[in-house]
């Protein structure tokens, strides 16, 4: 993407951004009830309180790394199941009622189970782990699957090396799949991790100031809280995926 590009994209993303500012600071004045909807600039003022204390970012670091930990466990975890699933079709059947059944039961129920059999402060991890799981192995392993047997069945008729096999075929497969599945993980993995610090109320992290916020009423804590979550989950969602294809440049560079 040119510089040029790039700063089109990032000016309409400004003016949409702007836009629905707008509308939140009009539906703001008409409900006229900063309790049911706060205004943008009361979110703002809150804020601006919150950011500079020692405790926000001691509750965003609490949150962060136990979420993303899961998220970065569950990546490791279902591209293995994934790659056996596709080397071994015994893999793939034994693997498959697994999936389903972490992709089908409530999140609630995981939650639960896991307040019983360990404290909340190992909740988040765990939640986001189960939640990204099915995602990125049902994504990776259709990547697999989607590879051409052509090239395949050619490269095993001409012996081509494991690491050329990679960078010819394997990774140009599985790469756009890996980085779609990569972008609905971690926002799925932001969502279930903070629902459940809310439900488990582990000491200093983000879920248990959502809780306060409910219970004393502070709709501009709420939504501030919010937006910091939007933005860690987009940051670091950007930072991975960005990460991911210098890596598999790196990987394409050692293939050649």
């Amino acid at each position: 993407m040119t510089s040029g590009t790039s700063g089109s994209t990032l000016g309409r993303l400004a003016l949409a951004a702007a836009f629905w500012l707008v509308v939140w600071q009009l539906a703001s004045l008409a409900v006229g009830q900063e309790l049911l909807l706060v205004s943008p600039l009361a979110v703002l003022r809150s804020l601006a309180d919150l950011v500079p204390t020692p405790d926000f970012w001691a509750r965003v670091w609490h949150t962060f790394w136990r979420i993303i930990g899961g998220f970065l466990l569950a990546l490791v975890a279902g591209s293995l199941l994934a790659a056996l699933s596709g080397a071994f079709q015994l893999v793939r059947t034994l693997v498959a009622p697994l999936i389903l059944v972490v992709r089908s039961v409530p999140v609630v129920s995981f939650i639960i189970l896991v307040l019983i059999w360990t404290d909340s402060g190992a909740l988040a991890l765990v939640i986001s782990f189960l939640i990204a799981l099915p995602v990125i192995h049902t994504n990776v392993l259709e990547g697999i699957d989607q590879r051409d047997p052509k090239l395949l069945e050619m490269a095993r008729v001409f012996h081509v090396p494991r690491r050329r096999r990679l960078h010819a075929i394997d990774l140009p497969a599985v790469l756009p799949y890996l980085q779609s599945a990569s972008r609905t993980a971690i926002g799925l993995a932001w969502k279930s991790g903070v629902a459940a610090e809310v439900i488990g109320l582990p000491d200093g992290s983000i879920g248990e100031r959502l809780y306060q916020a409910k219970i004393f009423l502070s709709t501009a804590e709420l939504f501030s809280w919010t937006i910091v979550i939007v933005l860690l989950s987009f940051a670091f969602e950007r930072l991975f995926v960005t990460g991911l294809r210098a890596g598999a440049g790196a990987v394409a560079r050692w293939g050649d």
